[in-house]
């Protein structure tokens, strides 16, 4: 249980960012963590990633496996992370979401946390007509059948980080590539449910504005750049969407 909540003003600092790698996006977040325990201050990451594979605290070796004969993701590096949920390939078009949030200071339990995050995908999926649907015992969201999102949360220190990706135009041909379990479904999009092309800067605004509401922050303070990130820049990005 967390103790007596501290009172803190509710100011969120978002960085939207384009394709940034992985490690750096990683050791950024750390650093946030250990200076929350100081400052207090929530901040809001949101960029994608360079095509990779990552493994949670509930995956394993049988959730993925790599066609022994397609030389196409024989590069593609597979990092195993402190985060819940299982297996996530991450690649361009995919919005991963990094919320690093003093859970005492803004009187909010793990659970708390969790559902809200989970509540804003939601939000965000309705503001298209789609209805996500959750299913008991799993992290993702789904839509007709078909995995749209993910949540695999981390905690020290009660910070959080890590948090969500959502898929909003990757090629979804890369995730038929990777398998996630026997009986894993086909990933699918935003672009491909709404069957029209998808504006990257409109789901970004979103996510900020539920993440805003949900949580209670009283102001934003917005960035594009961080000195300790590193920018990569490929054709199919996010970030040239729209």
């Amino acid at each position: 249980m967390l103790g007596e909540a501290v009172t803190c003003e509710r100011v969120l600092q978002v960085y939207l960012l384009g394709l940034t790698d992985f490690y750096s996006a990683m050791r950024l977040q750390q650093r946030w963590v250990f200076d929350a325990r100081d400052d207090n201050c929530a901040r809001l990451l949101l960029c994608e990633h360079p095509p990779m594979i990552t493994v949670g605290r509930h995956g394993s070796h049988a959730h993925f496996r790599l066609e022994e004969d397609d030389q196409k993701f024989q590069p593609t590096p597979v990092v195993w992370v402190n985060r819940g949920a299982g297996c996530w390939l991450q690649t361009p078009g995919q919005l991963a979401i990094y919320p690093v949030f003093p859970l005492q200071c803004m009187g909010l339990t793990l659970g708390d946390y969790y559902s809200g995050l989970r509540r804003c995908l939601k939000e965000t999926l309705r503001e298209f007509g789609l209805n996500g649907k959750t299913v008991p015992g799993s992290s993702e969201l789904w839509l007709n059948g078909r995995p749209i999102a993910s949540i695999g949360v981390a905690v020290r220190d009660w910070v959080t980080y890590y948090g969500a990706v959502l898929n909003v135009n990757p090629l979804l041909a890369e995730f038929r590539d990777v398998r996630t379990g026997k009986d894993h479904a086909a990933m699918t999009s935003l672009q491909r449910e709404c069957r029209r092309p998808v504006r990257a800067a409109l789901v970004r605004e979103l996510i900020v504005e539920k993440i805003v509401a949900q949580f209670g922050f009283e102001r934003t303070a917005l960035f594009s750049e961080h000195p300790q990130l590193v920018r990569k820049v490929i054709k199919h990005a996010l970030t040239s969407v729209g």
